[in-house]
């Protein structure tokens, strides 16, 4: 994975150490190579980064505002974990929320939003030929978020990206290997409505994509993968 592809949590005031810390994590749980309910014990990561409490204390922070973390009062941090619940929740949001955004899209979209996702796919699609799990599940997840930056509005972006980071712990959860990402083609046919202007069809299209990804998954099932997180974290 090249660093210019890697996703990246919005930039506040902390420093490049907490900051790297932030992103191997979000990377990791985009990635699904960290599972729900894994402790991120401080002194093992302070041992991984090579930083001080104070540093791995702020970036644990800033990772519970997003919802990637959960902190527990005298426990300790955990990477979240959905409830059967909020799952459907998180799905209904993305069914509200981007049934909109691709509908507008086809209405009006510049020519440098149609590059973007044109690039985005092709990348996909050089994963997939080379059978780059991580890559895949990866792009697949942040296609969903360039379709939203090519509104070009910053608070839909991070809702999207917020929603998109909290279906790869659901599906993390309660999905399987083989619906660990999106499905072959589905992506390639929402950008292909949205740029014959189909509004109609690209609401359609996304409508589908969704609701496959949520029938795939076992809302009932409650495994969680061992993990070695300072092995994880040091190969993002």
């Amino acid at each position: 994975m090249r660093p210019s592809d890697k996703p990246s949590i919005k930039k506040i005031d902390i420093d490049a150490d907490e900051q790297m810390i932030v992103d191997r994590i979000y990377s990791a749980v985009m990635e699904q190579r960290l599972a729900p309910r894994t402790k991120l014990s401080e002194a093992a990561l302070c041992e991984t980064f090579g930083v001080g409490r104070m540093r791995v204390r702020r970036a644990l922070l800033l990772l519970g505002s997003q919802g990637i973390v959960d902190l527990q009062s005298n426990r300790g941090a955990y990477i979240s974990c959905p409830s059967p619940d909020e799952a459907r929740e998180v799905f209904d949001a993305r069914l509200m929320i981007e049934t909109g955004v691709v509908r507008k899209l086809a209405e009006n979209i510049s020519d440098h939003a149609i590059t973007q996702l044109r690039t985005h796919i092709d990348k996909e699609d050089a994963a997939r030929a080379q059978q780059e799990r991580t890559d895949i599940i990866r792009l697949s997840g942040e296609f969903h978020v360039v379709l939203a930056k090519g509104h070009q509005n910053a608070v839909l972006t991070r809702m999207i990206r917020e929603l998109v980071t909290r279906t790869s712990l659901i599906v993390g959860l309660f999905g399987s290997s083989r619906n660990s990402s999106c499905p072959d083609d589905e992506h390639r046919q929402i950008v292909e409505a949205i740029v014959a202007g189909d509004a109609e069809l690209a609401e359609q299209k996304v409508c589908h994509h969704l609701i496959h990804i949520q029938n795939g998954l076992d809302l009932e099932r409650d495994a969680v993968k061992e993990t070695d997180v300072a092995r994880i974290l040091k190969s993002s």
